[in-house]
């Protein structure tokens, strides 16, 4: 386990889920773009998480979204597949899939709808994890989207009950939570931001990098602002920081992907086709983004 938790760190991008014009994955694309981030420089791949739409996903599309990101990254970088369901047999089945690929780890979102106890998350968590004892687990923790906290104790329960239980994807504006848990779990418990606006405060406090919607369309700076404060260059990263704060805000003026896809779709990168019931952005949004696109060099003119 030691070793994933030593690879397992930086920018981790977690990629859309592309559909073609028939409202079918695309997973010629989603290979295309998963080569293009590595070779800008991304950490690791997620799939299966948020940004990839996994509500409007079948079990057989999940599966395939899996397959087709470990065989498309071929041990380049680590890989966190996303597993995660508020039905629990889903999150089982999966989970076990996930294993079955030889994932690097999974991440298991939350039970969203339900708004379980804490005892409830401990036994969904731990019973998940126990079945794959050997498949390291990261948490996905995102109380906006879920209407539920995991408390960091716990947490620590669930460390200390199974050992494979690694971290924890804090998509959590409650920032004083992310001290909370590391103090309370253990500084070596990997804590990676799921809010692209703290990706630089959270590693300054000792996260272990960021799952961020942003190292789609700008995976080198994503990458670098982990790897500036890596290397202990903090004047850069908060300077990237502050370059990367309107992108990073305009990527949620609407619902998560849909500015996004927006931005991939200007970019020439996807179709940005979304699956109901997401619809895609206003013009006014749309007009912002293409602005913010230019300025950052991603297109050089208006897209119609």
């Amino acid at each position: 386990m030691s070793t994933i938790q030593e690879r397992l760190r930086g920018s981790i991008v977690p990629v859309v889920s592309p559909f073609d014009n028939q409202n079918q994955l695309d997973t010629k694309t989603l290979v295309s773009l998963i080569d293009w981030l590595i070779s800008e420089g991304s950490h690791g791949i997620s799939v299966g998480g948020t940004t990839g739409e996994p509500a409007a996903l079948s079990l057989d599309e999940r599966r395939l979204l899996m397959k087709t990101a470990m065989d498309a990254v071929g041990g380049r970088v680590p890989v966190l597949l996303g597993s995660g369901s508020t039905n629990f047999e889903e999150t089982m089945a999966l989970t076990h899939y996930a294993a079955e690929l030889q994932a690097d780890a999974a991440l298991i979102i939350v039970p969203y709808y339900n708004r379980p106890s804490q005892e409830g998350l401990f036994q969904h968590f731990y019973t998940v994890a126990r079945s794959v004892a050997n498949l390291p687990i990261v948490i996905y923790n995102i109380p906006g989207r879920t209407a539920t906290n995991m408390e960091p104790s716990t947490m620590l329960r669930l460390r200390k009950a199974a050992p494979n239980i690694i971290g924890v994807k804090e998509a959590n504006r409650d920032f004083e939570q992310v001290s909370n848990v590391l103090a309370t779990v253990g500084r070596d418990f990997l804590v990676y931001s799921g809010i692209e606006a703290l990706c630089y405060p959270m590693l300054a406090v000792g996260g272990a990098g960021h799952v961020c919607a942003t190292g789609n369309i700008l995976p080198r700076k994503v990458a670098d602002l982990y790897n500036f404060v890596r290397d202990g260059r903090y004047d850069e990263a908060r300077n990237l920081h502050y370059e990367l704060l309107a992108i990073n805000q305009a990527l949620f003026w609407e619902t998560n992907p849909a500015p996004l896809k927006a931005a991939l779709g200007m970019m020439r990168k996807i179709n940005p086709h979304l699956r109901l019931p997401l619809v895609p952005v206003t013009e006014a949004h749309r007009a912002g983004l293409e602005q913010l696109l230019r300025r950052h060099g991603l297109i050089e003119e208006v897209t119609a």
